[in-house]
């Protein structure tokens, strides 16, 4: 008799372990997805486009980025206004004086519009490189994303290279999965300034604009460098 009773109480404290080990497992699990989630927000929070400056294009060079002519100071990250969500659109229903601004976002019905400069305010002519790069995608929302770039007033867009392999229409595929596109300017005399304009938008008429990629997400930035590292 006192065995069984022995062998039942056993029985109750390894439960109760059993228990106790699984109630921390599953509130460790429940505080990595917490971390996770808030480092998403942080991520995301700082905008959907967001543009980055070598330190030494700015220390060695004196080149700096803005997106207000009459705020003309060294900032080594200025920031698109944040969309929180983006339908899907056709190209043909952008204005098209998308890079007649001032500077900074102007952002219309479901697509990102930014508009900044780079100045070299030295006194040596230099050079830079430039390139436009996917950080983040969720849900393979890049399948659908245009990405118009306009510098100086000529514009450019580009897409990722659609599933049947060729270029999707009226655009230049991107480099790579996370590279858009790289540019490399020379000859930046003093006092001269590189005017661009980001428009970002998902093309309602591409192919895989499909229903799979509803609340999927993008984040993209574009670096300007004191030279070009091969990764």
């Amino acid at each position: 008799m006192n065995n069984k009773i022995e062998l039942s109480a056993s029985k109750v404290k390894r439960k109760k372990k059993i228990k106790k080990i699984a109630k921390i497992a599953l509130l460790i699990l429940l505080l990595l997805l917490i971390i996770l989630y808030i480092i998403g927000r942080i991520i995301y929070n700082s905008g959907n486009f967001t543009v980055t400056l070598d330190r030494n294009l700015y220390y060695k060079k004196n080149i700096i980025i803005y997106d207000d002519i009459n705020y003309k100071v060294y900032r080594s990250e200025i920031y698109a206004e944040v969309l929180e969500s983006l339908d899907n659109i056709s190209y043909k229903w952008l204005p098209n004086d998308l890079d007649d601004h001032d500077g900074g976002s102007h952002n219309g019905d479901n697509y990102i519009a930014y508009t900044f400069f780079i100045e070299n305010l030295g006194d040596q002519t230099s050079d830079y490189w430039s390139e436009l790069i996917i950080d983040d995608v969720i849900k393979n929302v890049d399948e659908a994303v245009r990405i118009r770039v306009y510098k100086n007033g000529e514009d450019t867009t580009y897409a990722k290279l659609s599933k049947r392999g060729g270029a999707e229409e009226n655009t230049v595929p991107f480099e790579s999965d996370t590279l858009v596109v790289r540019d490399h300017v020379e000859n930046f005399r003093p006092g001269n300034i590189n005017k661009y304009t980001i428009i970002i938008w998902i093309e309602g008429n591409d192919p895989e604009c499909t229903d799979n990629i509803l609340g999927g997400e993008i984040k993209i930035h574009m670096d300007f460098k004191s030279e070009f590292i091969e990764k």
